[in-house]
């Protein structure tokens, strides 16, 4: 186990795991009664949990620090972030009070790829239970705790399916878009890694190649799965959001667009009462 504080004092585990930016983490109570959050990523399992300021990581260190601490992001600083933010508009100052331990996690981009598909009018609960579904059906266990989880599947895998046989999934439309984007990947037309080395617009076009894959889910996949911060995905609750602001456009926010992004997004789900 591994005890780690971040150095910028930002980590809430609800709010960064469950703020909508990643669906395969789970609250759990330890066998002691403890509240922990479980989840899978990068083929690794991981419990974790507050104890005062300082986080436990059920892993080796070498597993933290090749894994998770890029994961987390720990390497950047979120309050010198929202401190930035906050002084831009009293409604992104309200967002990052709100929620200030959220965090953008860096996750694999083939999985967010396959998660943001999945979301397309849907909810939060079906998504995670859509992916969970999947990476039963196609993805390795793994033992975690008391427990097995099951990695994301690859490309390849994914890629032996047909809509038929994805029915357990109850993805609906969304299927033939999830083998669409696995006959892409792992026959080489779309190469996820080179996405991180051109710029913004060109990446977001070759995502968008993607049968079903339009300018949202191809920002959600640029800044959830290749942390490009600079990206706004723009969905019904955020165009309900910039509304609130309209003295500001995301391109105004510049390279923290992303980060405000997620403040806002969580704010304004957790406020509906905004828009009445």
């Amino acid at each position: 186990m591994i005890r780690f504080r971040p150095e910028d004092g930002c980590l809430d585990l609800p709010q960064t795991l469950d703020c909508g930016q990643a669906f395969r983490w789970r609250p759990v109570l330890l066998p002691d009664g403890r509240e922990a959050w479980r989840g899978i990523a990068f083929g690794h399992a991981l419990t974790v949990w507050q104890e005062e300021n300082e986080f436990c990581f059920d892993c080796t260190e070498e597993e933290f620090h090749t894994v998770w601490y890029d994961y987390f992001d720990f390497g950047t600083d979120y309050s010198a972030l929202r401190t930035q933010l906050s002084a831009l508009h009293p409604v992104l100052k309200e967002a990052c009070s709100y929620a200030p331990g959220i965090r953008i996690l860096r996750q694999e981009p083939w999985e967010a790829l396959c998660s943001f598909i999945i979301s397309q009018n849907n909810n939060i609960v079906r998504i995670k239970g859509i992916a969970d579904r999947l990476c039963s059906l196609s993805g390795h266990p793994i033992l975690c705790g008391d427990e097995t989880l099951y990695a994301f599947p690859t490309p390849e895998s994914l890629d032996t399916y047909t809509v038929e046989t994805l029915s357990p999934l109850r993805a609906g439309f969304r299927a033939k878009y999830l083998l669409d984007a696995a006959s892409r990947v792992s026959h080489g037309q779309l190469d996820l890694d080179a996405l991180k080395a051109v710029p913004t617009e060109e990446a977001r076009e070759r995502l968008m190649t993607v049968r079903g894959v339009g300018p949202k889910v191809a920002d959600c996949v640029l800044l959830y799965g290749l942390h490009r911060t600079d990206c706004f995905p723009l969905d019904v609750w955020m165009k309900r959001a910039v509304r609130l602001m309209p003295e500001l456009t995301p391109e105004d926010l510049g390279e923290s667009a992303g980060i405000a992004q997620q403040y806002l997004f969580h704010y304004v789900r957790m406020h509906p009462e905004l828009f009445k």
